[in-house]
């Protein structure tokens, strides 16, 4: 690719973005580099208005990477929970501790330490370092991939290692010398706002008259989508334990995998019977077991159905009072605790007094 066509795409993408760019963001106001930080973490797989007040709630609990390196990390996943892909805030809690450690609590403002700490890609560090100092580093976010895409007609999914390359590589090429932050901000509102995944805006594109794409009417054929396959079914028995003073069960789930590190309702295999665990982890037979229902969760690659239990304890079991990943919790409790958004559906219903009807939610969060 010559200059010429970088110099012009640049140009076109930042007028663009003086005149329609966002620019009023809550994470553009004070652009700290650890606030873009948490912002961008925030914003991987989640729109901006979803993330808007969760960022806002995050800042005010740690203004300062330091306030987050040393909360608990049930606070964290408390103000954390219902946004999805918790790993993301597992990740900010570690990279802010390692940030602490080794670089005494002031956050890294060149990128090979950034791409060190945990969670934090090329693109992200980019991001960071670019929109918080103006550093001139490329991204390559999810809305920035689609614009080049279509913009230069790369054809492929994405997510294939040498169309990845390409695309870093127009990246790099097109990414100016002066005004990074504004131009990479640019990019990412050209795709959110204009350059979107269905029903894209070509006629207010400042780079519609080049694009490939638009030229050949394959706007909605690039990017390349991922290859389809039909997403796996899993099932769970949710158990809704509840001891004599109408508290309730809820266990700490394992760092990794579904949920992690959040508190939730102990699950068994969907044939098993719910008196055999009581008497198998907590040594004593419910006094009346009851299922009151069903919902559906959809992950990002598999569906989860859980049918939900009711048991019925007659005296609170003394071996929860030794567990750390145990606890019997109020109404007030379950409030200062993270919990996952169906999770916190089923127990929002049960509390209300209502038995839970077959709900099909809406696609939320990550396993990892």
């Amino acid at each position: 690719m010559s200059a010429g066509p970088s110099v012009w795409f640049s140009e076109a993408v930042l007028g663009w973005f003086d005149r329609h760019g966002r620019k009023d963001l809550p994470w553009q106001r004070d652009p700290t580099p650890y606030r873009v930080w948490v912002s961008e973490i925030m914003l991987q797989q989640t729109q901006v208005a979803v993330v808007i007040p969760y960022f806002e709630r995050f800042v005010a609990q740690f203004p300062t990477v330091a306030d987050l390196a040393e909360a608990p990390e049930d606070r964290l996943m408390a103000l954390w929970s219902g946004l999805g892909y918790y790993a993301r805030a597992r990740n900010l809690h570690r990279a802010a501790g390692l940030i602490r450690d080794l670089h005494g609590g002031v956050f890294p403002a060149t990128i090979e330490p950034l791409l060190a700490l945990p969670g934090i890609g090329r693109s992200t560090a980019g991001a960071v370092l670019s929109l918080a100092l103006d550093q001139p580093h490329p991204i390559l976010d999810g809305n920035v991939k689609r614009v080049l895409a279509r913009a230069f007609g790369v054809e492929g999914w994405p997510g294939q290692g040498a169309v990845l390359d390409r695309l870093w590589t127009l990246a790099e090429r097109l990414t100016p010398a002066n005004r990074v932050g504004a131009y990479n901000q640019g990019m990412m509102d050209l795709g959110a706002t204009l350059c979107t995944r269905r029903a894209p805006a070509c006629e207010r594109c400042p780079v519609s008259e080049r694009c490939v794409a638009r030229r050949s009417g394959r706007q909605t054929e690039l990017p390349t989508p991922r290859p389809r396959r039909n997403p796996p079914e899993r099932e769970t028995l949710m158990l809704i334990l509840v001891d004599p003073a109408g508290e309730i069960l809820l266990e700490r789930r394992p760092k990794s995998g579904i949920w992690g590190g959040l508190w939730s309702l102990p699950e068994i295999a969907p044939d098993a019977d719910p008196r055999d665990w009581c008497l198998a982890r907590l040594g004593v037979a419910p006094a009346r077991v009851e299922m009151i229902g069903a919902r559906r969760h959809t992950f990002s690659h598999f569906n989860l159905d859980i049918r939900i239990a009711l048991v019925q304890l007659d005296a609170t079991p003394a071996r929860v009072a030794d567990d750390a990943d145990r606890r019997w919790l109020n109404r007030a409790d379950l409030a200062s605790l993270g919990t996952p958004a169906p999770v916190k559906g089923i127990l929002d219903h049960f509390l209300a007094g209502r038995a839970q009807p077959p709900v099909r939610a809406q696609p939320h969060g990550d396993v990892s």
